[in-house]
């Protein structure tokens, strides 16, 4: 993980560099004062990216927003100036040249990061229809659930963004609410601050809300995040299943972080076969063997559909079923692309999503 890291801030600082040269050479003849001005604006841009190190700091909620917007929005401006730039540098070797080229990429990107932010403010609905034939279930009809996943609750993600998805949640008017992990980001500090549980709290839905932890509810702080959950009212549901009065049984599945989690057969083995279970599992990891259990539906995030282009091409490599639909058997699979995300506040060639799943049983 250190190694990684490293790879990182390096792979980082570089492009910085190399952005700060092609745009300190595009300045060339200006007065030297506008030129330092704009370096160590430049450079104070990139150094806010450092902020994250310090998760905790005793900093003005406001600020620390901020700080999570530009810090974080710094690393897609790096990686789609540093693909311009060089775009342009190799029009340079077909003898294409522009004079103005570093400003026409600086252009290029703010609107591309432009279009990325309004478009990560405003979630789609994934509208979802499965129907299972189980007649032995205790009850037959329609079902609407609301699922959400990926919400990242925190700096980045804060209580006037919650209270919108809190109302867009409600307005859909479900029966039951499933949420697939990551509801916090890297601490529950800032949300006990701003009383966040007394938002989540508005949650309405008569069957209850249920949820099982991802990745970030460890970074967070298991027992941490558990306690956050209880104050919310929101059931979590670590290796166990719940059986809802109509019949429906939810298997909540821990996430992969713990590696002494149950086995999905284990798991879903203490469910009755002949009656509805819906599996929630953070990672879409092991659909095969989901499947094979006779889960009639499986729910999952994690992967948020890569959040920007081009991370949006490598999701589908890394997970069998990265975003969307897929049918194993009888077994219905759908990983969600997020309500909210991590990291820099865009984007671009994928949707925030809010899927409304409407499960009819025959």
């Amino acid at each position: 993980m250190a190694a990684f890291f490293i790879i990182l801030f390096g792979l980082y600082f570089s492009g910085n560099v190399y952005v700060f040269i092609r745009g300190w050479q595009a300045l060339w003849g200006l007065p030297i004062g506008f030129k330092l001005t704009a370096a160590v604006l430049y450079w104070l841009g990139a150094a806010s990216f450092l902020y994250m190190l310090k998760r905790d700091a005793a900093i003005p909620a406001t600020l620390a927003h901020y700080l999570h917007q530009i810090g974080t929005g710094w690393l897609v401006f790096t990686l789609y100036m540093v693909m311009g730039l060089l775009a342009a540098d190799l029009l340079r070797l077909f003898h294409v040249q522009c004079a103005c080229r570093f400003f026409i990429v600086l252009g290029g990107v703010v609107c591309v990061l432009l279009y990325g932010f309004i478009h990560y403010k405003r979630p789609t609905i994934k509208q979802l229809d499965i129907t299972l034939n189980k007649p032995d279930a205790p009850a037959a009809g329609v079902l609407k659930i609301v699922a959400v996943s990926d919400v990242h609750l925190g700096y980045g993600t804060n209580k006037a963004a919650l209270q919108k998805y809190v109302s867009l949640i409600n307005a859909q008017r479900p029966d039951l609410i499933l949420i697939a992990g990551d509801l916090i980001d890297n601490s529950v500090v800032l949300l006990r601050a701003q009383r966040m549980d007394e938002e989540l709290a508005q949650l309405k839905a008569p069957l209850g809300i249920y949820m099982v932890p991802g990745n970030h509810e460890y970074i967070s702080g298991i027992d941490e995040s558990k306690a956050f959950f209880r104050s919310a009212r929101i059931q979590l549901l670590c290796d166990s299943v719940v059986t809802l009065p109509n019949g429906l049984q939810i298997a909540g599945r821990d996430d992969y972080s713990n590696r002494r989690r149950l086995p999905v057969g284990e798991l879903v083995g203490k469910a009755n076969p002949a009656w509805p279970i819906i599996l929630l599992d953070h990672q879409p990891r092991e659909l095969d063997k989901a499947a094979e259990t006779g889960v009639d539906l499986q729910i999952s995030g994690h992967t948020h559909r890569g959040q920007v282009w081009p991370l949006t091409l490598v999701t589908g490599q890394l997970f069998e079923l990265g975003y969307g639909y897929l049918k194993k058997g009888n077994t219905h699979f759908y990983t969600s692309s997020g309500l909210s995300l991590w990291g820099p506040p865009f984007r671009i060639g994928s949707d925030s999503e809010l899927v409304v799943c409407n499960l009819t049983f025959k």
